[in-house]
């Protein structure tokens, strides 16, 4: 038996008489209803609202870049003279630009072979430092320089928000794992030495800086207070002149007798 999209007039009337049925006993139920399904919509909505912008603002933020507390100079090289056999130096400065005190921390794929003085530290807001980095250059293997003179041996900077003054120790980078901060990643790049370049006369000025500063550093403080004498008594300029001219009209007298 085939189907048809055709109705009898009969089952049409009855469908329409349905539509005629009086609504006055349902009108408030019906407003009722409606109210209750856009007081509904209208939550969803705003909680739909409400995690598109949040959704929106946390892919802004990971579009962002990180905020860096350290500024490093060079910013993302370090620069070693290529001198085989032996163990040569560079140098980066690292400034604080935050507003709190940071502590910063060296790391390198080469321990064995690298070192850095200071391998980390605490840097007041605008204070910074010239750190060394050592290393020991191998000799080539087929005896030729290494192409580009790049090397695979890298380095990274930690960095951590600290409050209040403290003294720099490593086990705070283990303490607050969650609040370290990788400032950069350096590679390592050779420079000839044979050839003069405003990177490598860059290295020797900084290089002379740091040893300045750790010279600066090994040197006693002055003592710019008051001097102490017998138990504790301060020598004033007035006594001591005072005292220099009783002194004087003493032996004035004595001199006279």
């Amino acid at each position: 038996m085939a189907v048809t999209d055709q109705e009898s007039p009969a089952e049409t009337a009855k469908v329409w008489g349905l539509f005629k049925l009086p609504f006055r006993h349902s009108t408030g139920s019906s407003l009722s209803q409606q109210q209750v399904s856009g007081d509904a919509n209208g939550e969803g909505s705003n909680q739909n609202q409400q995690q598109s912008r949040n959704s929106v603002r946390f892919a802004a933020r990971s579009l962002l870049p990180t905020r860096r507390r350290l500024r490093l100079d060079p910013a993302n090289k370090l620069y070693f003279p290529y001198e085989p056999g032996k163990q040569v130096r560079s140098a980066v400065k690292i400034k604080n630009t935050s507003k709190s005190n940071v502590a910063f921390k060296f790391q390198t794929t080469a321990p064995k072979s690298c070192f850095m003085r200071p391998p980390g530290a605490i840097l007041a807001p605008g204070e910074s430092i010239i750190a060394t980095v050592f290393k020991f250059v191998e000799h080539p293997e087929n005896g030729e320089k290494p192409l580009d003179f790049k090397s695979k041996v890298k380095f990274k900077i930690m960095s951590l928000k600290v409050s209040g003054v403290l003294d720099y120790a490593p086990e705070l980078f283990d303490e607050q794992q969650d609040q370290v901060a990788t400032e950069q990643i350096l590679r390592v790049v050779f420079l000839d030495v044979d050839r003069p370049t405003p990177a490598l006369e860059k290295l020797k000025r900084q290089l002379a800086e740091a040893e300045a500063a750790l010279e600066t550093l090994k040197k006693p403080l002055e003592d710019t207070g008051p001097k102490m004498i017998g138990e504790g008594l301060v020598i004033d300029e007035w006594k001591e002149r005072r005292e220099r001219y009783l002194a004087r009209q003493q032996s004035e007298v004595v001199d006279s007798v």
